[in-house]
């Protein structure tokens, strides 16, 4: 943990000072913003795939991989086909971030209470659940983007990948405030997620309230990941990644010291990668991209080990 702090800090500097040219009373707040929004996103995306991981007993399932992203950029593709590209840069970011959070809020607290706290449902379901989603709604995004103007397109673009370039400034504060209150309720159900580990009925014997526990952890993971989805974009594999490395770093299964771990492990991931792209190579790629490579290679490498046991 220690190390994993002072790399976080080393990069964080490194990111605020490598390449800085001119005022620093303009570079400090601009490059700050930027780093605390990918603070926000390193956090939310780590705390809710690992919280996530403990309700359903797998390590490959991520709140991401069931449908959220996808959900996403129906939601961008649905406003730019309805209202146009205009209309819609006109609207009130506030109030943009906060229908977007709200309808990715709804989804995830119905499809998850459903598939895990009603009947007795088994992972595959889920898992299969899903996928059909997900692929519902690309295949109404993709029939969408068909039937809308080419310039309407390119704008909708940007939407489709995580950027820590070109997001809304004046929503790192309200996103700030939202995680802040998820982060909390998710420490405090710590020592709950570590009986939920022991599976529902020992936790149920041990006196856990499985039905409302899972519910809350569910809430609290839809908060986090739709918020940080609203702020930058859709990072699929990122929590995958972050998750898996904090499990064998940590050496522990107890959340008090997974969840941190897994917390500084997805800023340092954002922070020093996006240190290197901007500052030592001069990439204009995102980041989102690289992290969907790794990241897809690390899921399937998991469903391999996975099927070799």
């Amino acid at each position: 943990m220690i190390g994993l702090g002072v790399g976080l800090l080393l990069a964080a500097i490194a990111f605020m000072t490598v390449g800085a040219k001119g005022s620093w009373d303009f570079v400090l707040p601009f490059r700050g913003t930027k780093l605390l929004a990918m603070t926000l996103v390193g956090v939310a995306v780590a705390v809710s795939t690992v919280m996530f991981q403990t309700v359903t007993d797998n390590r490959i399932l991520t709140p991401s991989i069931m449908g959220f992203d996808a959900l996403y950029l129906l939601l961008q593709t649905f406003l730019v086909f309805t209202i146009g590209s205009a209309r819609l840069a006109a609207v009130d970011g506030g109030v943009r971030f906060g229908g977007e959070v709200a309808v990715m809020v709804t989804f995830g607290v119905m499809l998850y209470r459903w598939l895990l706290i009603g009947a007795r449902r088994s992972v595959h379901v889920l898992v299969l659940a899903g996928i059909v989603l997900g692929v519902l709604f690309r295949s109404l995004s993709s029939f969408m983007q068909r039937l809308i103007d080419p310039n309407e397109f390119q704008v909708l673009q940007d939407a489709m990948f995580a950027s820590f370039n070109s997001f809304d400034r004046s929503l790192v504060w309200p996103a700030a405030g939202l995680l802040a209150v998820a982060v909390s309720v998710a420490w405090g159900l710590r020592r709950r997620l570590d009986v939920l580990l022991l599976g529902r009925e020992r936790a149920t014997s041990l006196g856990v309230d499985y039905r409302r526990t899972v519910g809350l952890v569910l809430v609290v993971v839809a908060v986090l990941v739709s918020v940080s989805t609203a702020l930058v974009g859709p990072i699929m594999f990122f929590g995958l990644l972050v998750a898996n490395l904090a499990y064998r770093i940590a050496g522990s299964h107890r959340h008090a010291v997974v969840m941190p771990a897994a917390a500084l492990l997805g800023v340092l991931a954002l922070v020093a990668g996006q240190t290197v792209l901007e500052r030592v190579f001069a990439f204009d790629t995102a980041l989102a991209v690289i992290i969907e490579f790794l990241g897809g290679i690390v899921f399937l490498a998991l469903l391999v080990r996975g099927e070799k046991r």
